[in-house]
C-alpha cells in the first residue's frame, strides 16, 4: 500500500510540474492585461506538432538517433513555433480589442482557440488522430530508494527538473531585469507605466512571447513523457492549468506552480483511491478549487484586488 502511495504521489508530481508549467502562461498574460486566454492550451498543442514535425521532416537522422542532440532542438523548435503563433495570435487578435469591453476578448479567446485546434487538424498530416511522438530522452526507469523503490521514468524526472528550472528562471528574471521591472509596473498601472517611459506595447509582447516559449517547452516535454500527442491535448491539459493558475492565485507564478502541483496530486490520488476512481478525478479537482476559492477567494498566492475610484 505504501509504494502504491508514493507511485501515485510520484505520478501527481510530474503531472502538477507539466501543468504548472503551462499554468505560468495563463497566469502572466492575465497579471498584464487581465486577459484570461483561453487558447493558450492550443499553444501548448501546436508546440507539441512543431517538435513532431521538426523531428519527421527536418532532423538528420543521424541527429534523430542521439537524444542528447534531438531533445535541445526540438525544445528550441516547439517553443519556436508557439511563440511564433502566439505573438501572431497577439498582434491580430488581441491587440485591436484591448480597449474593447472585457467580454469581446474572452470570447475571441475561445474563437482563436477552436480556429487553431480546427487548423490543426485539417492541415496536419495524420492529425485527425494520435500520432506517436519519437523517444527523444533515456528510456527506462530510476527507481527511488524509498521503502521498497519507487518507480519514475527518466522523463518524468526531465519534467520536473525542466519545468521548476524555467519557472524559478521566469522569477528571478521578473524580479531581477529591466524588463521584469517594466512587466510589473505594466501589470499595477499600464497608463502610469507609459509615463514612465514603458513601452506597454513591447512589454504585452514579451510576455506573450515567454508564455508561448514555456508553453511550447512543455508540449515537447508532454510528447517524451506519453510518447503520442493529438489535437485534444491543448484543451483538456489546458483546462487543468488554468484551473492551476486560479487556484495559485491567478497572477503569481508562484501560485501557478504550486496550483500546477496540488491539480496533479489531487488528479493522481483522487483517481487511485476516492470513489468514482479515475473516472471521477475531474471532479475531485473542481472540488478542491471551488473548496479554496470559497475560504480564499484570491487563490494561494494571490493578492486580493483592489476596486478604483
Amino acid at each position: 500500500m505504501l509504494s502504491t502511495l508514493l507511485s501515485q504521489i510520484v505520478n501527481g508530481l510530474v503531472l502538477g510540474a507539466l501543468i504548472g508549467l503551462i499554468a505560468l502562461g495563463y497566469t502572466m498574460v492575465y497579471g498584464i492585461i487581465q486577459l484570461i486566454n483561453f487558447a493558450h492550451g492550443e499553444i501548448f498543442m501546436i508546440g507539441a506538432y512543431g517538435g513532431l514535425a521538426m523531428f519527421t521532416y527536418l532532423l538528420p537522422t543521424f541527429v534523430a538517433q542521439q537524444w542528447y542532440l534531438a531533445l535541445p532542438l526540438l525544445l528550441i523548435g516547439g517553443a519556436g513555433v508557439s511563440v511564433a503563433i502566439a505573438v501572431l495570435m497577439e498582434r491580430f487578435a488581441y491587440r485591436p480589442l484591448r480597449n474593447a469591453p472585457r467580454l469581446a476578448p474572452l470570447i475571441t479567446a475561445l474563437g482563436v482557440s477552436v480556429a487553431l485546434q480546427e487548423a490543426v487538424r485539417v492541415f496536419y498530416p495524420g492529425a485527425t488522430s494520435a500520432l506517436p511522438f519519437p523517444k527523444i530522452f533515456i528510456e527506462g526507469t530510476w527507481i527511488v530508494p524509498i521503502g521498497d523503490g519507487v518507480p519514475i521514468r527518466y522523463t518524468g524526472v526531465l519534467i520536473i527538473v525542466v519545468s521548476l528550472a524555467l519557472a524559478i528562471g521566469l522569477q528571478q528574471f521578473v524580479d531581477r531585469s529591466r524588463m521584469g521591472r517594466a512587466m510589473r509596473a505594466t501589470a499595477q498601472d499600464r497608463d502610469v507605466a507609459r509615463l514612465m517611459g514603458i513601452n506597454p506595447d513591447r512589454v504585452i509582447v514579451l510576455t506573450f512571447v515567454l508564455g508561448g516559449a514555456l508553453a511550447g517547452v512543455a508540449g515537447i516535454l508532454y510528447g517524451a513523457d506519453l510518447g503520442f500527442i493529438n489535437i485534444d491535448i491543448g484543451f483538456q491539459t489546458g483546462i487543468f492549468a488554468f484551473t492551476a493558475a486560479v487556484l495559485g492565485g491567478i497572477g503569481s507564478i508562484r501560485g501557478a506552480v504550486v496550483g500546477g502541483l496540488v491539480i496533479g496530486l489531487v488528479k493522481a490520488l483522487g483517481g487511485q483511491y476516492l470513489p468514482g476512481g479515475t473516472a471521477y478525478d475531474y471532479v475531485w479537482i473542481f472540488v478542491v478549487l471551488i473548496v479554496v476559492l470559497v475560504f480564499r477567494p484570491q487563490g494561494f498566492f494571490g493578492e486580493t484586488e483592489r476596486v478604483r475610484a
